[in-house]
């Protein structure tokens, strides 16, 4: 079990490589072919499309391959495809490979989540949120890389190596056993049906799979448009350098990557419904008060506060959705996943388009009703799961 563990965290830390080495030197990229950043952004959508297909096929793929045979094919759709880019095809091309790229790491979150979540019996949250560390890691990392090679004219390397990484898990995943796990992983869902989790929602299950599916495409939105939009706010409202500002981002990872490490821990503790609720509010009060910051110190405290805030929000309420909707885990990992993805696409729009055509004040607005939405859907499903679960698993959740 504890190979499968590492297995996922080091899938994770290379879903969190491949997730931002596009934007870590898209730049260099739009410098290279010539074109614009609004042609640079149709690749990146292209990613995303691919992503979310990943996603979304990852039920249908598994119950006809097994997990482990996902698990490798993925793999090495994204190493191609990595290596692909690094070659600096046709831009036309570029289209098709970032989308077999962004299948590839869709599908490898979409079915380690569900590994995790089916088969470590004891400390979900702990080891979820181990993962989630990792991924933090790999996005924080990757942009670091990828300046240090634009630094020496080599940043196409950056593909290289998340190339060479993806097939070397493709063959760990291929050879490495993983002990009581390995029968049950290797087989498709006809054979090995207990452990598929695509069983069929009864009606009474709905109202919260649709809560749970609003819930993550609002947070993963939210956190897409901090990331991207936080330094523009600084530089708006503090009038700080650009340089400066774009440490912000920096710092808001750390933090998310040292919360992540605690946040398993906690939920365990006090009930993974109870941390939802106090994580949606504590972020909901800390972004209102960075919304009013009066200099770049306090600016700063709260976009690291933010972080260990909202650390642990995504892994938390992947689990917690599992335990209230238990018996189709990959189907319920993939909707919540794919939904999450759809809201890092369109609210980071959304907030472009509010900053551009409105006022910054109205961006940070439209983020705070991000959070104050995710604190009433928190609330909805912490009153709405007595009705759908048996008491037992209510308790455990």
């Amino acid at each position: 079990m504890n190979r499968l563990i590492w297995m996922g965290c080091l899938s994770y830390l290379l879903i969190g490589l491949a997730h931002v080495v596009i934007g870590s030197v898209l730049v260099e990229m739009v410098g290279r072919y010539g074109v614009n950043y609004g042609v640079g952004g149709q690749l990146v959508f292209a990613q995303f499309s691919g992503f979310l297909v990943g996603v979304l096929a990852i039920p249908w793929l598994s119950s006809r391959w097994g997990k482990r045979s996902c698990l490798v094919v993925l793999s090495a759709c994204l190493g191609v495809a990595e290596l692909a880019y690094s070659f600096l095809p046709a831009w036309e091309w570029m289209y098709a490979i970032g989308f077999v790229a962004g299948f590839g790491f869709g599908g490898i979150e979409a079915v380690v989540g569900a590994l995790i979540i089916d088969y470590i019996e004891e400390k979900k949250a702990v080891v979820m949120s181990r993962l989630e560390v990792l991924f933090g890691v790999g996005a924080l990392v990757m942009p670091l890389i990828a300046s240090w090679l634009i630094l020496r004219s080599a940043w196409q390397y950056s593909f290289i190596l998340i190339g060479v990484f993806s097939l070397i898990m493709a063959l760990c995943w291929a050879l490495l056993p993983l002990g009581k796990v390995d029968r049950d992983i290797a087989k498709s869902a006809r054979v090995s049906a207990a452990k598929t989790g695509t069983a069929a929602y009864v009606r009474r299950e709905l109202p919260l799979l649709v809560i749970f599916a609003c819930f993550f495409l609002v947070y993963v939105g939210v956190e897409m448009s901090i990331v991207n939009f936080v330094p523009a706010v600084l530089i708006d409202h503090i009038n700080i350098t650009p340089a400066a500002a774009s440490l912000s981002v920096t710092f808001f990872w750390i933090t998310m990557a040292i919360g992540r490490l605690f946040a398993g821990f906690i939920a365990e503790k006090i009930q993974y419904a109870n941390y939802l609720l106090w994580s949606t509010l504590g972020s909901l009060v800390i972004f209102i008060a960075f919304g009013f910051a009066p200099n770049g110190w306090s600016s700063f405290a709260a976009i690291m506060a933010l972080g260990l805030t909202m650390s642990g929000i995504f892994a938390i309420a992947l689990i917690y959705a599992n335990a209230l909707l238990p018996g189709r885990t990959e189907r319920t990992t993939s909707i919540l996943i794919a939904c999450g993805g759809i809201g890092g696409a369109l609210l980071p729009l959304a907030t472009g388009w509010t900053i551009e055509r409105l006022t910054m004040g109205a961006a940070i607005g439209l983020l705070a009703g991000g959070f104050a939405i995710l604190l009433l859907l928190s609330i909805v499903a912490f009153r709405l799961k007595k009705r759908v679960v048996p008491q037992t698993i209510t308790e455990s959740a």
